[in-house]
């Protein structure tokens, strides 16, 4: 596969889970990766680049250091987020909810600035701006649940910010798309906790049975719809948004407590 060869992507949160199996997915496309990461990374494809997506000089500073290295920028997946602990309304405190609006929030709004940015860049072999962002959210961002409530908040500004710059983009005669994905329970480090707490089979089990699917995602599935969405073959797709929850959201749910 080479569909998206001469492409460069940014992947945030490239070091582990979706972000990983997105990364490789798309070097297997042909495209030239980005992993960007606050975590460390001891292999993959692409190149790694630490990074802390809630820091706005630290995306003037992958900017620079993408367009000064590969010369162009076509896609960004903005896959970085964390959960901040489980806490209800009455229990995050300010601090616990800054943080996560800080990462999950206000981290995909400063990816999103920037990669306009660098996708308008025109030169020699890129004539003409166009691009493709794809943002992580949840099912959280679609369904309300008693907690953890800053984690909500901040998937549910995911979804909307990203029908925000789908529409800005159109508008402004970019040809930069941008949708939004929105997984249910996937096989990621989120649920470390609670495989150290009950065994990892017994506790993909459990998870697995509150969709009605019967399982789990794992990374990969998550990453080859991203994929989709970064390539031509979704050209005509812009501010939507992609649920792969393996049923959750069409019905009541079974089981309640679980984010991806």
């Amino acid at each position: 596969m080479s569909e998206l060869s001469g492409q460069v992507a940014i992947v945030t949160g490239g070091a582990s889970g979706i972000g990983a199996a997105t990364v490789e997915l798309l070097a297997n496309a042909g495209a030239t990766v980005i992993a960007a990461d606050i975590q460390p990374r001891t292999a993959g494809a692409g190149r790694f680049v630490e990074h802390d997506v809630s820091s706005e000089p630290a995306w003037k500073a992958l900017l620079a250091d993408v367009l000064g290295n590969e010369g162009r920028l076509d896609i960004l997946v903005n896959n970085a987020g964390i959960t901040g602990g489980w806490g209800t309304v009455e229990s995050t405190t300010v601090e616990q909810w800054r943080q996560v609006e800080a990462v999950n929030s206000e981290g995909v709004f400063l990816g999103c600035k920037y990669a306009i940015e660098g996708m308008k860049v025109t030169g020699a072999d890129k004539p003409a701006s166009k691009g493709s962002i794809v943002n992580v959210s949840s099912i959280a961002a679609l369904i309300g649940s008693a907690g953890p409530a800053a984690y909500s908040a901040s998937k549910g500004a995911v979804r909307l910010l990203s029908k925000s710059v789908a529409l800005y983009c159109a508008e402004k005669k970019y040809d930069i798309r941008c949708n939004s994905v929105h997984p249910g329970g996937v096989d990621t480090a989120i649920f470390n906790p609670l495989w150290q707490a009950m065994g990892r089979e017994k506790g993909k089990e459990m998870i697995g049975s509150a969709h009605p699917i019967g399982h789990m995602a794992e990374p990969e599935e998550l990453g080859e719809l991203i994929v989709w969405l970064a390539s031509d073959r979704s050209r005509f797709v812009t501010g939507a948004e992609f649920t792969a929850d393996g049923g959750v959201t069409t019905g009541l749910m079974r089981r309640s407590g679980f984010a991806s």
